[in-house]
């Protein structure tokens, strides 16, 4: 495994702080699926990575191309986001649910 490989591998175990258990519950609840941009169906683009993510916490190795391009995808968002933080109560915000949604819960 190259460097470069192990370091996306490494930073995506990072900013991914929710185990599959936790992301899985998550995604079950009505917040989740109320935020996040539709693509073309009801599931919003972070709800399905959400759906992947989990996949790629129980991989262990053999990750695809495929695979580390949703990884950088998902450190790409979740850094973004964290940058976007709002001011005040967090837990019950869009902001909070978007993340979440990518596997990051900021109130860890």
């Amino acid at each position: 495994m190259s460097k470069d490989v192990k370091a996306v591998i490494d930073e995506f175990h990072q900013v991914v702080n929710m185990t599959p258990k936790e992301l899985e519950s998550w995604l079950d609840t009505d917040e989740s699926q109320t935020v996040g941009q539709k693509d073309g169906d009801d599931e919003s683009i972070g709800h399905k990575s959400g759906r992947r993510i989990i996949q790629l916490l129980q991989k262990k190795d053999d990750y695809t191309n495929d695979d580390l391009s949703h990884m950088k995808k998902v450190i790409s968002y979740v850094h973004r986001h964290i940058a976007q933080q709002p001011s005040g109560d967090l837990e019950h915000t869009h902001w909070c649910y978007s993340l979440k949604n990518w596997g990051h819960n900021p109130l860890k």
